[in-house]
């Protein structure tokens, strides 16, 4: 696991918020922007819109939903407030690094999901799907809305694990090299535990469930761990010393290898787990 200790190897006070003001700035964006995007998902949920838009609209509403990410650090003046081009300022950043993770992991990593734990979609609408052509039976498509809603739920999941992660690790019970990929794991479980918990068998199972729910909440939370197991290090790194600013193709190359290391657990996983299909 990665050490964020600082350079003379003394481990910083317990703190909730990154020292790096920028990155503080947008920590607190991303949590309060959670209760946003629950909302609108709940409203969708609730109004039945799923089952009844098409691509267009429910794509659309995808992107309403991530709209605030982009335009309330514009609006707010991040960039002048940085001092450095808005591609360059952590908000902008932590959701590219998420977008390309999220992405794979919806990508490649959904089927996994399908073809191990029996994950389903049902939309029988929507006709715009992408996944892999190699990977998986093939029995399952991705829609192309999953792509936008898997990111704004690794907003909320990372931005949430980094502060935890940073105020936990900053403890002297939990600081030592060896209780730290303890903590690291103890979080992964916990975020996919409570998303396995939350949505299998819930009000949308028409839509999204799986047709092994007692396999599913046996391997499931630790399956899906995999995800954060390497992710909410690697993601934490991203500006958190205070000066600190990635180039944005720094950044892309880290999610990047974050992801291969998502795929490689989730591989390992299945020789333990095995196959439905």
């Amino acid at each position: 696991m990665i050490n964020v200790a600082d350079d003379e190897g003394e481990r910083p006070p317990a703190r909730w918020f990154s020292a790096n003001p920028d990155k503080a700035w947008a920590e607190k964006l991303f949590l309060l922007y959670t209760p946003y995007w629950m909302a609108c998902m709940g409203t969708l949920m609730l109004t039945g819109a799923g089952e009844r838009w098409g691509d267009s609209a429910l794509n659309l509403a995808m992107l309403a939903i991530i709209a605030p990410l982009v335009v309330v650090p514009l609006l707010a003046g991040r960039a002048t407030a940085a001092g450095r081009p808005w591609w360059r300022c952590y908000w902008f950043k932590a959701t590219a690094w998420l977008a390309v993770f999220s992405g794979m992991g919806s990508y490649f990593g959904s089927e996994y999901f399908f073809d191990v734990l029996g994950m389903y979609y049902r939309y029988p609408q929507l006709e715009w799907t992408l996944d892999s052509a190699l990977i998986g039976s093939g029995a399952q498509a991705v829609p192309l809305i999953m792509y936008p809603s898997a990111l704004f739920y690794f907003v909320s999941y990372h931005a949430a694990a980094v502060v935890l992660l940073r105020r936990a690790g900053g403890l002297p019970l939990l600081s030592s090299r060896w209780a730290q990929p303890l903590l690291v794991v103890a979080v992964a479980y916990l975020f996919a535990w409570a998303e396995t918990f939350f949505m299998a068998g819930g009000s949308i199972e028409q839509q999204f469930g799986y047709s092994d729910l007692p396999r599913m909440l046996k391997w499931g939370s630790l399956f899906y761990a995999c995800y954060f197991l390497v992710s909410f290090p690697m993601f934490r790194r991203l500006d958190e010393r205070p000066g600190e600013n990635w180039p944005l193709r720094r950044v892309v190359v880290e999610a990047l290898a974050a992801s291969m290391g998502m795929l490689l657990l989730l591989d390992l996983a299945t020789h333990f787990v095995g196959r439905l299909y």
